[in-house]
């Protein structure tokens, strides 16, 4: 009879295991292994601390670091060495699901756990301090491409980032979830860096999806968006001789590299590859109606992905308390740093690019989804004082709907007094009650107390949702709005040198002179690039049906907003107008003007939209110089109703416009006279060329 086979003890079998993890040997090898480590100046330790020469947990870190530490010529570097013994221990916890023994299946499990936390705590150590185990190589870089290779898609195609070798399972998850804000930070802050430099010049065509998912990853773990917000590239503060500070934070700023993706031209210097206006549009005359459909749709569909994720991004760290006052920060450090872009000339040195703008606007406009319902409740939030007392924005350079210069700041300062008094009170009324009740307060109510005092006096005094509806303004006026306006000068410069080149090329007809020629090449080159462009702003902006009906709903939003401001739809209007709607920024009603008059000109794009809110507007404020001072802006207004005509709009949302609305039939055709006086007598060179259409009205 065979001799049984002598039955190892927990003791043994936990040191087999941890030695097959951690690639180590206590005991000279009789084997030899060069993935192995022998660490025999450790076994001896162990012995003279009296103990069995057996890897346990309890000795397992001890051995750890003197594998990390130890001069082995033949074993793996650090990183990859460290990732190994987590995916061994993965796969030695597979093996030991078919013990029977559940006790001593627990107890390895237990030692297998512990084992990968150890391994996963020393990978942080190591990726933050790199010259503790390799001589200061970073090891960052492998870690970023295996995350790259976690989040890889077949999307990404042949521009797929990463070594292509994932992470084990559960390791990237332990590594962010368990690790504290200390010892992720520094890790973190090599990992954004890296993150940024991945995206930076990639247009619409490259591959930013891959990055893109990596940071919404990242920002998953609470802790890594703390690091995110706190990295010093959140908003940067370096400055550079040859550009501005817009630009700057487009440019070095994490987020801005994200934002600076587009299909939009860019300055020369910040040109992105693959450059879509070349590779999609290139001799667009000669391509076919097909070839184009299929740019524009590949365009506007890699796009709203990009607008999706950095809305995603966005929201995940807004609903984070410990970054969201960070997130309104960026986004009102962006506004204000790109304030010159509302010039009719843009410096591009100076100010971020158009692309980013749209981005941005476009993401602005998803914050603004949950509350752009215009008969919400949630619209009471939305307070004006913000655009004066605001110590996040300032709205009072900007031009006011009526007011002076010299009314609004007498009215803006008596303002301020009034909102301290009320802060003052406010304190002082939370201090009694601190007085009254302190023999009940402990630590914790008091730390309550000063959080609450802060959110009434501070910054985030005013609802995410007021700030939200303000800095969307702010930034669609400077991002979609301004391009737009952008999309109108290309096609009258592509119009000019189109009719100078059809001039240029019958002259050739009559004998060609050399300057003639160059002249002509000139043209067809200046041609070619603008249309480019123009078919760039086409298929990001134009063609995007859905960013355009959400910007007809915020602006619906706004007008319905500042109607409550005088009373709401009524008519007459007051006969004196409210300083507080007096003070508001002009662009907020052009914007909308402008959006309407855009729209009403694309074929479909106002289909299914209810535009009944606008008209009343138009309606009640078009013949109102008491109330919109700038007779250009009230001229504006009775374009939108031109665009709007049955026999012009050519769209189902207009059919029946006029006929059914009660103000339309009380008030418009009387408003129109008064509005046609109003221009006749003050004669403005801006308003005279609309006169036709108020004309054409009747």
């Amino acid at each position: 009879m065979a001799a049984m086979k002598p039955q190892r003890s927990p003791a043994e079998i936990e040191d087999i295991i941890l030695r097959k993890i951690f690639l180590v040997a206590l005991a000279a090898p009789t084997q030899k292994d060069t993935k192995v480590a022998y660490l025999e100046m450790t076994a001896a330790e162990i012995l003279s601390d009296g103990m069995l020469l057996l890897l346990s947990r309890d000795s397992m870190e001890r051995v750890l670091i003197d594998r990390l530490s130890g001069d082995f010529p033949t074993a793996e570097p650090p990183f990859p060495y460290l990732v190994g013994c987590f995916r061994r221990a993965v796969e030695e916890n597979r093996k030991i699901a078919s013990m029977k023994d559940p006790t001593l299946r627990s107890e390895i499990e237990s030692a297998i756990r512990q084992a990968k936390k150890l391994v996963v705590s020393y990978c942080r150590i190591h990726l933050g301090n790199p010259d503790m185990f390799s001589a200061g190589k970073s090891a960052v870089p492998e870690f970023l491409d295996m995350i790259f290779s976690d989040v890889a898609s077949t999307m990404d195609g042949s521009n797929s980032l990463g070594s292509g070798v994932s992470s084990p399972p559960g390791f990237v998850d332990e590594f962010f979830r368990e690790g504290d804000l200390e010892s992720l930070e520094p890790v973190m802050n090599e990992v954004y860096e890296k993150l940024r430099a991945s995206v930076e010049r990639v247009s619409a065509l490259g591959n930013f999806q891959q990055p893109m998912r990596a940071l919404q990853l990242l920002v998953s773990y609470p802790n890594c968006a703390k690091a995110l917000v706190s990295h010093s590239n959140w908003i940067p503060k370096e400055t550079f001789f040859f550009m501005g500070d817009g630009r700057v934070i487009e440019l070095r700023s994490i987020l801005g590299a994200f934002f600076h993706v587009s299909a939009l031209p860019d300055y020369k210097d910040f040109r992105s590859i693959p450059d879509v206006g070349q590779q999609c549009f290139s001799e667009s005359s000669t391509r076919r109606p097909a070839d184009l459909l299929s740019s524009f749709t590949t365009i506007r569909t890699v796009m709203n992905i990009l607008y999706d994720n950095l809305a995603e991004v966005i929201f995940m760290l807004l609903k984070n308390v410990d970054t969201r006052v960070k997130v309104l920060d960026y986004i009102a450090a962006v506004i204000m740093k790109n304030s010159a872009r509302s010039r009719i000339q843009v410096d591009p040195l100076s100010c971020a690019s158009t692309g980013m703008f749209v981005n941005l606007s476009a993401v602005m406009l998803r914050l603004c989804e949950p509350f752009l319902d215009a008969t919400a409740s949630k619209r009471d939030k939305i307070d004006a004082n913000y655009l004066f007392l605001s110590d996040r924005l300032d709205f009072r350079q900007l031009t006011a709907i009526h007011a002076s210069s010299e009314d609004m700041s007498a009215w803006v300062e008596n303002l301020k007094k009034l909102d301290q008094q009320k802060d003052l009170n406010l304190k002082w009324a939370m201090q009694t009650n601190d007085a009254t009740t302190s023999g009940n307060h402990n630590e914790n109510c008091a730390s309550s107390r000063k959080k609450e005092m802060k959110s009434i006096t501070g910054k985030d005094k005013y609802p995410f949702i007021c700030e939200c509806f303000f800095m969307t303004a702010r930034v669609l006026n400077l991002g979609l709005m301004k391009a737009l306006s952008d999309f109108k000068n290309i096609i009258q410069e592509l119009a000019r040198f189109e009719e100078d080149l059809s001039t240029f090329n019958a002259m050739r007809s009559q004998g060609a002179t050399p300057q003639l020629e160059n002249d002509i090449r000139r043209l067809e080159k200046a041609v070619e690039m603008l249309s480019q462009e123009k078919f760039c702003y086409e298929a990001q902006i134009l063609r995007d049906g859905e960013l355009l009906q959400r910007a007809l709903s915020y602006y619906r939003l706004v007008i319905i907003w500042l109607v409550s401001l005088v009373g709401g739809f009524n008519m007459p209007l007051p006969l004196e107008c409210p300083m507080e709607f007096a003070c508001l920024p002009e662009h907020f009603i052009e914007d909308a003007m402008d959006m309407l008059i855009c729209t009403s000109r694309i074929p479909r794009a106002l289909d299914g939209f209810l535009l009944d809110d606008f008209l009343n507007f138009i309606i009640m404020f078009m013949a109102s110089p008491s109330y919109l001072k700038n007779p250009y802006l009230r001229a504006k207004m009775v374009e939108v109703l031109n665009c709007w005509l049955p026999q012009r709009s050519g769209t189902s949302a207009t059919a029946s416009l006029f006929d059914g609305n009660q103000l339309s039939l009380d008030y418009l055709v009387r408003n129109l006279l008064k509005l046609y006086v109003d221009i006749e007598f003050t004669g403005s060179q801006h308003t005279q060329v609309r006169l036709s259409l108020i004309w054409s009205m009747f």
